[in-house]
């Protein structure tokens, strides 16, 4: 009985992987659609821009032979993982327009609590294995993963001044999650992840070896990322105490 071939298809050989492009029609034209929308919706040049780059580095990630070698290794999992969630996420809720009613408080605790458990459940063997099974699986795991990061990044990066305490409360705890995931991966013992086992020594690492790059790449970005948006955040409600004491 053979194995079912993953979305990405079968594991690249080094020489062949620039040639493996995901050009998945159905993929290309969502991922347009989506831009469109976005981009006609929003009101600002500066936010069209940072809205056009979230779409451009999302499509790159998944259309690009990082599709194809993240069947061959885990880090590279990780490393489109990571671009999604740290990079394109946070262009996207940057450029996502506010409403003129202010969000609740229990939104910010909802978004961070979904984005922490769609990290964690993700990255582990059972439903990780099952992405390598299913395309269904695989777009549960991408949709989930990126919308919640991006639901996650508009709360940190739109809030009012009152708010900022909370703000950094829940990127802090964000920041710590997201590091200690990484740390479990990085500090294992032995390789978790079955679909890898044999398919990384034509990359010249072990199984436990691309495990350890996959949870290093995962356990450092993420904390500095969320150290600028904490900076980020003191800094406008610094801005907004020195306004009286300007006037």
């Amino acid at each position: 009985m053979s194995l079912p071939i993953p979305y990405c298809g079968t594991p690249p050989a080094p020489g062949e992987l620039l040639s493996r492009f995901n050009l998945d029609p159905v993929l290309i034209a969502v991922l347009i659609a989506l831009a469109l929308l976005h981009v006609y919706a929003i009101r600002t040049a500066r936010a069209r821009a940072l809205a056009a780059a979230g779409w451009a580095i999302a499509a790159a990630a998944l259309i690009s032979p990082l599709c194809a070698l993240s069947v061959a290794l885990f880090s590279a999992r990780i490393a489109q993982h990571m671009i999604l969630l740290l990079v394109a996420a946070p262009l996207i809720a940057a450029a996502w327009q506010n409403s003129e009613r202010p969000r609740s408080e229990a939104t910010l605790y909802v978004s961070a609590f979904v984005f922490t458990a769609c990290l964690w459940v993700w990255h582990m063997p059972g439903p990780y294995d099952a992405t390598f099974s299913s395309t269904l699986i695989y777009w549960s795991m991408h949709v989930s993963l990126f919308g919640s990061a991006t639901l996650l990044w508009r709360e940190l990066l739109h809030h009012p001044p009152e708010r900022t305490g909370l703000v950094l409360l829940v990127g802090l705890s964000s920041s710590m999650q997201m590091g200690l995931l990484g740390a479990v991966l990085t500090l294992a013992g032995r390789p978790l992840f079955f679909p890898h086992l044999t398919t990384t020594t034509a990359w010249g690492l072990t199984a436990l070896q691309d495990q350890q790059l996959g949870g290093t790449l995962m356990w450092v970005p993420g904390m500095g990322l969320f150290l600028y948006v904490a900076l980020r955040s003191l800094y406008r409600l610094w801005t907004v105490l020195e306004k009286p004491s300007a006037a």
